[in-house]
């Protein structure tokens, strides 16, 4: 039997990152792009361009350094998001434009106030208008599997016949299970012709745990393209898991007659990438890619395994990227050793990058004796989530016990400025943050503190994940060290920095709004 191929459509960096702390900076965001590039993802969609400055600047620049993917932008159905979305994408090598608006009966009435109509003459208006911009048109009918099956074909229909070059449809909510999202492709297929000259594509999400299962009955029943994240992560319960389904068709081959272009053995690197990116932390039984995956404490299934390895594995690890890599790195790594780790990883940094990348690793290893794969991620995500002009902790000293509050005395620099504040607080910790916000001049508020032990033994690094709400917004930030309140201090930084960048963001982006409305009326 021939395989079909299966485009893999990524978009963890738009859909993911809307998880709730799983924001990352415009650095972090190309370099989890290039991981996507080199494993063989077929579309990355790189953001919402209208949706925010820092989301802009992240399409803008993925599109100049992924050579090998299209790279995709979310717009609704709006004149103004297309234009964002083509500024965003100008130099991208292939572009495309992934066009949405919301078709089921509850979206129509508590969300667009619109009738049936209106929405099918704005598909067409938008659709049309994009052409002029877009070669490559996504559209998606929100909602999908909630849309009467009648209203949905003629969306479709619509869509196709103003220059829609896939139709995607999305299970917006998890409401659909298996045979029934089947029915419903299958029934896409039988009633609108059309579809078979273009790509069928699908979005499911997780509310059920039925993303990949949905996806997999999806592309048995005529879909070509699935769209997928790393880690499954995205909103609410996440979107179907990447490497999830990658492996479900690699295993069962004879079940599921698919291929892609995804290069599996780069899949762990990935999602260990992203872990460290998002502070978003892997479940231990998490298939594929989780701690317990491969491991064995059953005395029956050490026995087999030992004996054959297929008796309880029906995956290699080598397969995911599991278990290849021999190069250990300790005090005495010299930069060559490094470089060779970084490579395997397929993680590229600028030489400035590399040599603060590497500083960071020579503390570590003094502090250790051995430097473990999850350091050298939580090592580049430091470099990679900084903030040149940015607040750094230069200094701190805390004063705990049980006889007396606890207190901390913190400097604070940036650039050439110093600051020093002492404050007291419930713990250690807390007089860190309260020292630091009286530093800065800042008045925040915290929503979330996750600790997370990074490696094994007494001299684990303690990666530290805060939520901090200023203003009307929330920031996440994240830090590591092997010392707990250091880690805490950065990562309660990092956040601070965060929203000190997206204000500076939005002011030039202001600025050359209003630089371009001159220009126009010159």
């Amino acid at each position: 039997m021939k395989k079909r191929k299966i485009k893999i459509f990524d978009t963890t960096l738009r859909d993911g990152e809307q998880s709730p702390g799983a924001s990352m900076s415009i650095t972090q965001k190309v370099e989890m792009a290039m991981m996507l590039e080199s494993m063989g993802v077929d579309r990355i969609e790189a953001g919402f361009p209208v949706s925010s400055e820092v989301q802009f600047r992240a399409v803008e620049e993925i599109s100049r350094k992924v050579k090998n993917a299209t790279i995709v932008s979310l717009a609704r159905c709006v004149k103004g998001d297309i234009d964002a979305a083509y500024e965003a994408m100008k130099e991208a090598e292939d572009k495309m434009l992934h066009l949405f608006i919301a078709t089921s009966p509850i979206h129509r009435k508590y969300k667009l106030g619109m009738s049936k109509k209106e929405i099918l003459k704005a598909i067409g208006e938008n659709i049309r208008y994009a052409k002029y911009y877009f070669d490559k048109i996504e559209f998606s009918p929100e909602d999908a599997t909630r849309t009467e099956r009648d209203f949905l074909f003629e969306v479709i229909d619509v869509a196709i016949r103003s220059g829609a070059t896939i139709i995607n449809i999305p299970d917006t909510v998890g409401y659909t299970i298996p045979e029934e999202f089947s029915e419903l492709i299958k029934s896409i297929v039988r009633n609108i012709p059309k579809i078979s000259e273009i790509d069928l594509s699908v979005h499911c999400h997780n509310d059920l745990g039925l993303a990949v299962a949905n996806s997999l009955a999806a592309v048995s029943s005529g879909a070509t393209q699935v769209e997928v994240t790393v880690n499954g992560i995205g909103e609410r319960a996440g979107n179907c898991s990447l490497e999830e389904f990658v492996m479900a068709i690699n295993v069962r081959k004879d079940y599921l007659p698919f291929i892609t272009n995804i290069k599996t053995e780069k899949l762990y690197n990935s999602s260990k990438l992203l872990e460290s990116l998002t502070g978003l932390i892997i479940p231990r039984n998490k298939p594929v890619v989780g701690e317990n995956a491969f491991l064995h404490e059953a005395g029956i299934h050490q026995h087999g395994v030992i004996n054959n390895r297929n008796t309880y594995e029906i995956i290699k690890p080598e397969q995911v990227g599991r278990g290849t890599e021999n190069l250990v790195l300790g005090r005495h790594s010299g930069k060559h050793s490094f470089k060779e780790k970084l490579k395997h990883y397929n993680i590229k940094l600028s030489q400035e990058q590399f040599n603060k990348a590497f500083s960071k690793f020579q503390k570590i290893a003094d502090k250790k004796k051995e430097v473990c794969d999850e350091d050298i991620f939580l090592i580049i995500s430091s470099i990679l989530g900084q903030y040149p002009d940015g607040y750094k902790l230069d200094y701190f000293d805390v004063k705990t016990g049980n006889s007396a509050p606890p207190s901390a005395k913190v400097r604070i620099k940036k650039g050439k400025d110093k600051r020093m504040s002492t404050n007291t607080g419930n713990g250690p910790i807390d007089a860190v943050f309260n020292a630091i916000d009286s530093a800065i001049g800042i008045k925040t508020k915290l929503e979330n503190y996750i600790i997370h032990g990074v490696g094994a033994g007494r001299d684990a690094q303690g990666q530290v994940k805060v939520v901090l709400k200023i203003g009307e917004n929330r920031y996440a930030g994240r830090g590591d060290s092997t010392d707990i309140i250091e880690a805490s201090a950065n990562a309660y930084i990092n956040a601070i920095n965060r929203y000190n960048f997206s204000l500076e963001a939005a002011k030039v982006i202001r600025k050359n709004n209003r630089m371009k409305k001159i220009k126009e009326v010159s």
